[in-house]
């Protein structure tokens, strides 16, 4: 680690649970952030604030005026840039040092099988089903946390879906994945901001905890929402946690 980086990181460095140690994991990371939005905003920001090494991210969207409101990585000189490559220079403007991977593509099932297997975290801020399923479906496949949010209106929700073996190799898993709680063969209604709205905050407030999460499982600190589902209910400012099992059934990474 340099002299410049010992400064900057110093406030981590300060933490008995990271350490330069922890820090020099974070250096050595590379985190895949699929959709820089409302969530993938936050999340970019503090994982490249943070020194995690290499990021990767994906959208295929460009940025509008309408975004403004909430997803801060974003201003309105990037008006009409793609959201990936008005990300990657917010997260230069931060943090140079950081490697960012601009993807302005569809995160679809064959990309997604050639940047997770490269990814040592995995975090979905997307906002529809059928992309949440690609994510969660590629993370099993090829043994990757992922970290997923969601965000409408004034509810949000937050987990950690990790399948991987535990440290010994015994199962069984570290927890569900995402298709143990929405199963893909399930109709779930589907509700978009363009028509229901989002209260702005929101999607900072749950981009940040992925974001200490994913941090978390990179050095390898605390206990990980694995297993466990957190929901905010913003209006009265109320988390509830609700616990959440593999399901032998599951069709993704059910036995």
């Amino acid at each position: 680690m340099t002299d410049d980086q010992l400064l900057r990181y110093a406030r981590h460095i300060l933490l008995q649970d990271i350490g330069i140690e922890g820090q020099e994991r974070l250096l050595a990371s590379h985190a895949l952030v699929i959709g820089a939005g409302g969530l993938g905003s936050p999340v970019a920001l503090y994982l490249g604030s943070a020194g995690v090494g290499r990021l990767t991210i994906v959208d295929h969207d460009r940025v509008d005026v309408t975004n403004l409101q909430r997803q801060i990585a974003h201003d309105l000189a990037s008006v009409g840039q793609p959201k990936s490559e008005s990300a990657k220079a917010r997260i230069a403007s931060l943090n140079p040092d950081v490697q960012v991977q601009a993807v302005t593509q569809r995160a679809d099932a064959a990309l997604l099988d050639t940047l997770v297997p490269q990814a040592d975290v995995v975090l979905d801020c997307t906002d529809n089903f059928a992309t949440r399923h690609a994510v969660n479906a590629a993370c099993v496949r090829h043994g990757k946390p992922l970290v997923s949010g969601a965000a409408i209106g004034f509810d949000g929700q937050v987990s950690v879906y990790d399948t991987r073996p535990g440290p010994d190799g015994s199962n069984p898993s570290r927890g569900p994945c995402y298709a143990c709680l929405f199963p893909p063969e399930q109709a779930f209604e589907e509700v978009a901001c363009a028509t229901m709205g989002v209260f702005a905050p929101l999607v900072g407030i749950i981009g940040t905890v992925q974001a200490a999460e994913a941090l978390k499982l990179l050095t390898g600190v605390g206990r990980s929402l694995a297993g466990r589902l957190l929901m905010l209910d913003g209006r009265g400012m109320q988390w509830d946690e609700i616990a959440i099992t593999q399901q032998p059934g599951c069709s993704v990474c059910g036995a």
